[in-house]
């Protein structure tokens, strides 16, 4: 990673935790239980990619990104609450998240169940106050809900329960894909363009970018999940092969799903062509998603 890209994602992530403390409710404000998980769990280390995203594609169609701030925020609560949710028993039943114990591991299932819920109606509140110039509140708030409701987040996280163990096609999991992690991504970046008053063409080709990212971070996460650590990632390696997930490795081989991120990640660069200068931090995150290692 350049120490250009280093800094950027650094002041970004300090900006961003910053306005999550503002939005959300202090940890002292009851019921006290709810607020501390929720609080666990947003600031439990993470990336803040999804709110990156959303920040860098506003300033990349020529916006000052604060208007989309509360955009972003309100996708990292979205995010936050899903991992919660995805990592219940009844879901993928994983023990650790970030290098931490899962939630429901400290705070017992109920409460992680809620807390989830609590982040996810928050998202909501935090993304109303939202002032929109072009792009209305309505259209953002539709958007959002979109993205994290039963035709993409969710009907993507059903997909992907129900492909384990079962044989499926390359176009299948690539659909799986597109929805549970491609539509949140790609949604935060369509919300960070329309917070910089894009144009339609803009508009296209941040959408384009997003589906092909969205495809590549995930094929990536596949690859790492047989090829790293429990220690290295944070949460449990190998979980997708215990589970017999359909994952691009378990299709397409190791080498296989290397060369589909690759394909992936330069069709995410190709589709910024048309935003000249302006997209360059998106195609330097691209790039420094394809060689991430945890």
């Amino acid at each position: 990673m350049s120490t250009d890209l280093a800094a950027y994602l650094a002041e970004r992530r300090e900006g961003i935790d910053e306005a999550l403390r503002h939005y959300l409710p202090p940890v002292t404000k009851k019921p006290r239980t709810l607020h501390e998980a929720m609080s666990h769990s947003l600031f439990a280390g993470g990336k803040r990619l999804r709110p990156i995203l959303c920040l860098a594609a506003c300033e990349a169609v020529g916006g000052d990104y604060s208007p989309a701030l509360p955009l972003a925020c309100a996708v990292e609560c979205i995010h936050t609450y899903s991992l919660i949710h995805d990592d219940l028993p009844a879901m993928d039943n994983d023990d650790w998240r970030r290098g931490k114990p899962t939630l429901h591991k400290i705070y017992g299932e109920a409460i992680a169940i809620l807390a989830g819920d609590a982040l996810l109606a928050e998202a909501f509140e935090i993304a109303c106050r939202y002032r929109g110039g072009r792009y209305g509140p309505g259209i953002v708030i539709g958007e959002l809900a979109r993205a994290s409701g039963s035709r993409a987040l969710v009907a993507g996280q059903i997909a992907d329960l129900e492909a384990e163990g079962k044989e499926i096609s390359v176009r299948q999991l690539r659909s799986i894909h597109l929805r549970k992690t491609g539509a949140l991504i790609t949604s935060a970046l369509r919300l960070g363009a329309m917070a910089g008053e894009a144009s339609r063409e803009s508009l296209r080709a941040v959408t384009q970018f997003g589906r092909s990212l969205g495809l590549a971070f995930q094929v990536i996460d596949d690859i790492l999940d047989v090829t790293q650590t429990t220690e290295r990632l944070g949460k449990s390696a190998g979980k997708d092969r215990t589970a017999e997930k359909a994952t691009y490795p378990r299709l397409l081989g190791l080498e296989g799903a290397q060369l589909a991120a690759r394909r992936y990640t330069s069709r995410a660069h190709q589709a910024l062509s048309s935003l000249g200068n302006k997209g360059a931090i998106l195609g330097e995150l691209a790039r420094h998603l394809l060689s991430r290692e945890n």
